[in-house]
Formats: C-alpha cells, structure tokens, sequence
C-alpha cells in the first residue's frame, strides 16, 4: 500500500499536494479491497494484529470509511475478543473483551458481532454482561471455547446461528448450509482408527511454527486416512553415524524438510540413508 502511494506520488499524480495517511493511504486501501472483491457476492476482509496497534490503525480507518460510502446494508464488522478464564478464581472475566470494544469504538467501528474466544464455553450471564456493556445484541455475542479439533469451529458457529445473522443482517438469500463433510472431517479427526510415527529431520527444531504448512499437510493426510499422526522432530544436528539407529528406529516414516545453509545436512543425509537402507518410507523436501 505505501509503496504504491510513493509511485504514484513520484509520478506527480497527487499534483503536489501533500501525501497523507488520510486520504491517500486509506484510498488505496480502500481501492485494494474493492478490486480484490470484484464480481463476488462478498469479500471477507481481515484486519491483523491487535486493536490500537498504530500499524492497524489506517486499516481501521479505512474500512469506517467504507461503511459510510457503502452503507450498513453492505458491510458488517465481526471483532473476534479474548475472554481470559482465571482457574485459581474459577471464572472468566469480560473487561478485556469490553476495553477491546470501547478502542473500536474510538476509531468509529461499532462491532455487529463479536466472537469470544475462551478457555472454556461463556454462560448466558456472561454473554449477556458483554453485550450490555458492548452495546451489541445478546444473540450476536458468540462463544467460541477451546475445541479439540479446528474443524469443530463451523459447527459450533452454525449452532450459534452466526450464519443466519451474517446472511440477516447483509440481507443475503443463502440455502441452509450443508455440514456433512465437515461433520466427516471431526469425526476422522478426534476418532482415528489408527496411527503412524513420523521422524520429521530438520533444522530448526527450537521454532515449531517454521514447519507449520508441513504439520498440518501431515494431519490432512491423517484426517483422509483416519490416522493420528504423531511427529517426532530430531534436530539433523544431532543425529550421528554411531546414534542414528536408535534415534530412529521403531519410527514408520522419515520427513526431510527443507533449509538454508550447510548447517545440519550431514544429519540429513544419515537419516536419508538409514531410510534406504532400512527400507523406510521417505520424503525429503527441497534440500531433504
């Protein structure tokens, strides 16, 4: 967004007026976000990071804007909120998700919805103080507890009936969703019929998230296969000629992903060996 407010200011398009956060960036904004919705029914829109953050404050800015051009009839705002359960007091407590609120509502954005993520499911008191000092509706203010499985969540929303004040409120005519196959996928999920031990190799064990895309490939595949896929992660650099047996072995597969550098590779290409000659399935992905 920025450099592109910069091309077009060096181009002389803003005729030498000075380039401001408003209006020039919430205008690109604003022009991303029509031209990335167009020809469909509706563009879902996420605004990143936390409420008051100055990074997503133009962002927030932007689409107050877009309710006043385009009308309440066409835009909804959903706010997703933390609800923290104190377990030493047993209880849950509502002020963040209010303090959350009242900065919204500071920028101009009043929360049609609001999405309460907590540890454990809110209770009708509960839901009812929020939408109290929220000034949103009881029946828009959803729970949304700590679930065992991710692909629970859009039965739970369809429980609490979000589709329908999403599709009420835009004035939407949508056919009654049909969950089935998701239903499928939770079942297969959170009642596998077996499991399969995966060795993952690789070198940056110390930050899990690094292979996040490949954790939740090996759950899809667990998911189609009804598998509960547990993954063992060794770090390459630790694993020697005189080790790697008992490192692993007893493990179903070996997982090689990929990574920057020399560092780890000698252990790479141990475990790539052990594979063959084992005769262990093997994946090894880019340098793997």
């Amino acid at each position: 967004v920025y450099e592109t407010v910069l091309k077009n200011e060096r181009k002389g398009d803003y005729l030498g007026g000075t380039v401001q956060v408003i209006p020039h960036i919430t205008d690109e904004i604003k022009r991303r976000i029509l031209k990335g919705s167009k020809n469909s029914e509706v563009a879902i829109v996420e605004i990143g990071g936390t409420v008051g953050d100055i990074e997503s404050q133009p962002f927030l800015e932007a689409i107050r804007q877009m309710k006043l051009e385009l009308g309440s009839k066409r835009t909804l705002f959903m706010h997703l909120t933390l609800v923290p359960y104190i377990a030493a007091a047993g209880e849950i407590k509502t002020k963040p998700t209010q303090r959350s609120v009242k900065e919204m509502l500071s920028h101009g954005l009043q929360p049609d919805i609001l999405i309460c993520r907590s540890e454990k499911e809110l209770s009708e008191e509960a839901r009812g103080k929020i939408a109290l000092f929220t000034n949103v509706e009881e029946q828009s203010v959803i729970s949304l507890p700590d679930v065992k499985s991710i692909y629970k969540i859009p039965i739970q929303l369809n429980l609490q009936k979000v589709d329908e004040i999403v599709t009420e409120k835009l004035n939407l005519s949508c056919k009654k969703p049909d969950l089935d196959d998701w239903k499928r996928v939770t079942d297969a999920h959170t009642n596998p019929k077996s499991e399969v031990t995966i060795a993952m190799v690789g070198k940056y064990m110390d930050l899990k998230d690094a292979y996040k895309s490949l954790n939740e490939a090996l759950v899809h595949g667990g998911i189609q296969h009804e598998l509960k896929i547990n993954i063992n992660y060794l770090d390459s650099e630790n694993i020697k000629p005189t080790n790697v047996n008992k490192i692993l072995k007893g493990v179903d597969a070996i997982l090689v992903p990929g990574g920057f550098g020399h560092r780890g590779i000698e252990g790479m290409i141990i475990a790539a060996e052990y594979a063959r000659e084992n005769m262990i399935p093997y994946l090894g992905i880019c340098l793997g």
